[in-house]
């Protein structure tokens, strides 16, 4: 793989890219309703959700955005498996699975004041 090179396999159901920290580990994320899906606008390709590279020793996180990468910030271990845990959970769930949105806090404070 190339630095730089986001390779999408629609028959595999795939995307690859060698980490964008530049440690040049392979990360491959696998194609699905419940994983990652990617848009293409003509020009740029997005890819959703975010990388979070937790099983490499760089443990960089970085999402793909508009052909570019926009870094996040570093996650805790406690972090790290709290999101595991809800991968693990969306994904026994089956495709198209989501974990609820947070409300937002405006939306406690009304839900509050309403009660």
């Amino acid at each position: 793989m190339d630095a730089g090179v986001l390779y999408i396999s629609v028959p595999y159901r795939t995307c690859g890219h060698l980490c964008c920290c530049g440690c040049g580990q392979e990360v491959v994320t696998p194609l699905s309703p419940a994983q990652w899906s990617f848009t293409y606008d003509g020009e740029s390709v997005s890819l959703t959700p975010s990388i979070g590279n937790w099983s490499l020793p760089c443990q960089s996180h970085y999402w793909i955005r508009d052909g570019r990468v926009r870094w996040s910030r570093r996650y805790s271990p406690a972090e790290i498996d709290r999101n595991r845990d809800r991968d693990r959970r969306l994904l026994a769930q089956g495709p198209g699975s989501r974990e609820p949105a947070q409300p937002s806090w405006l939306r406690r404070l009304l839900q509050f004041w309403r009660s």
